[in-house]
This record gives C-alpha cells, sequence and structure tokens, in this order.
C-alpha cells in the first residue's frame, strides 16, 4: 500500500458515511440543479463553479469533489446555467450572472441545515473561477478561501480582483500557454493571502496522468488550513 492509499484508508475510517441529495436552487425565477454530498462530521463545505460548456457532472469537478471528501468536506456541485441558457454563447461568459447565482447558491447553503454553521470555499474552472473571484470580492465575510483551476481570472476587471480577502490559490497546468499568463497577473493584483501553484506537464483540462490528483490534493490541503473547524479537527482525534 502505498503512502497516498494508507492516507486515503485512514481518511475513510474518520469519515465512514458519505450522504448525498440531489437539491434545487432557486435564482432569477430559475432552478438550478445541484448535487450536494457530504461525510460525517464536515470540517467545510465546498461550492464548485464550473466552467462555460460543463455542468455539475463534469467528471474533473466530480473527481475533485470526491477527494475533497474524503479528507472531510461536504461539496456542492451545481449547474450555474439552466440547459437553455447555456446554449447562449454569451451567457457562459457573463461572470456578473454567474456570480450572481453562486451567491444564490451560498445562501442555500447557508439556510441548510447540512451545512449552514460549515465555512465556504469555492472552487472554480476556467470561467467559473472568475465568477469565484467577483462573488468572493464582494462577499468578504462569508467567503473562507478560493481556489482556482485552469482559471480565467482575466475576465474580473482588475479593482474587483484587489477586493478578494480570501485567501486565493491558483493552480495552472504548466502547458496552459495563455492561461498561465492570465494567473500570473491576477496573482500580482490580488492582494489576499495567495499562492500559485503550476503543475507540471499538465494542460486546460488536467487530462494528463496524476495531473488532477494533484490538482485535489493542492485544493484540499488549502481548504484544510483555511477552515477553521478543520484546523480544530486536526488537533483533536475523532471519536
Amino acid at each position: 500500500m502505498t503512502v497516498e492509499e494508507a492516507l486515503r484508508a485512514k481518511h475513510r475510517e474518520q469519515f465512514p458515511k458519505e450522504h448525498g441529495a440531489l437539491v434545487s436552487v432557486e435564482s432569477d425565477g430559475v432552478q438550478l440543479e445541484g448535487i450536494l454530498e457530504w461525510p460525517d462530521e464536515a470540517a467545510g463545505v465546498v461550492l464548485f463553479a464550473h466552467g462555460s460548456g460543463s455542468s455539475r457532472l463534469s467528471p474533473r469537478n466530480r473527481h475533485v469533489a470526491q477527494q475533497l471528501r474524503e479528507v472531510g468536506l461536504a461539496t456542492l456541485l451545481v449547474d450555474l446555467l439552466t440547459a437553455e441558457e447555456d446554449r447562449d454563447y454569451e451567457q457562459r461568459f457573463d461572470i456578473g450572472l454567474l456570480a450572481n447565482r453562486l451567491a444564490d447558491a451560498a445562501n442555500f447553503l447557508l439556510a441548510d441545515r447540512r451545512t449552514a454553521r460549515l465555512p465556504l470555499g469555492l472552487f472554480g474552472a476556467s470561467t467559473g473561477a472568475a465568477a469565484a473571484l467577483e462573488f468572493a470580492a464582494g462577499m468578504p465575510q462569508r467567503v473562507a478561501a478560493v481556489v482556482s483551476r485552469g482559471g480565467r481570472p482575466d475576465l474580473v476587471a482588475d479593482p474587483v480582483l484587489r477586493q478578494v480577502r480570501a485567501p486565493t490559490l491558483l493552480i495552472v497546468g504548466s502547458h496552459d500557454y495563455g492561461v498561465i499568463e492570465f494567473n500570473q497577473q491576477a496573482y500580482a493584483l490580488l492582494t489576499c493571502e495567495k499562492r500559485l501553484e503550476l503543475v507540471v506537464g499538465a494542460g486546460h483540462l488536467f487530462e494528463e496522468t496524476g495531473a488532477l490528483d494533484r490538482v485535489a490534493r493542492l485544493a484540499a490541503d488549502w481548504f484544510l488550513r483555511q477552515f477553521p473547524s478543520a484546523q480544530q479537527g486536526r488537533d483533536e482525534p475523532r471519536r
């Protein structure tokens, strides 16, 4: 058994039960479909914002979400656009609209008894990362941490990026040329606690062997580091 397999086995012992539910988030007069899943004694909840043309069923985000749950974090994957809206190319890149939808999803988590008291993290991919940063800038008291995977922070206005207060991790593939530069520019503008990680050998979709697992490990470490309840859980043995 490898070290990583041993760690996952330990996590499964700590969080033996995992629960899930299909949920519906009301926003702008439409119903957004989502999947809420949580382990027992979750230390926080991570709200996913997928990129353009993707959905709550994205295999990449679901892979990352599964690994986050293995370390004790709840996850919500939600469609930010309806099927009809998603056919409109302009709406896919309407960052203001996507950020508002994220805000409604965050309000859903705040009102739900299963997640109401949990610190909130945002995991955004591509255009979803831009929406996550815009939402975090507008709600500094609500968002505990942000992780961007192959994000497009260039779609967020510079003054808005400077307003982000949540600790932010930018993850980019080392072969994702163009997007690397977008993230380097955003990193320079961010005034919060921040980190930029290049996943060696990975492209924009992190399809290379082990690349997505690396993303998941980086994200899990970042969220656990930023969530107060997770820090407490690390210091106190679970019964």
